[in-house]
């Protein structure tokens, strides 16, 4: 699946979510994604509800056209947080 396509999925089911989707370093197929999203909808949800929340948006593709997805998510503050710490957005 095309991650763009996975952006647009994330972000239209997780509310205010702002999702940066490509392939992981030394990986070359469309089976295997990592991703980064940021909401704040995650706000006081433990780091397994937020993923779920990501893979509820997801739905049957989570199954049928995705092996494999790299899953961060943070809240606006978090993230801000590491991009301070790191310099790197997609951290």
């Amino acid at each position: 699946m095309d991650a763009n396509d996975v952006e647009r999925l994330i972000e239209s089911g997780v509310e205010d979510a702002e999702a940066t989707v490509s392939q992981p370093r030394g990986v070359d197929d469309d089976d295997h994604l990592a991703a980064t999203v940021v909401s704040p909808a995650f706000e006081g949800e433990t780091l397994v509800d937020q993923h779920e929340m990501v893979y509820d948006a997801l739905g049957e593709h989570m199954t049928t056209d995705i092996h494999a997805l790299e899953l961060k998510t943070y809240t606006p503050e978090e993230y801000e947080r590491k991009w301070a710490e790191n310099g790197d957005r997609d951290a």
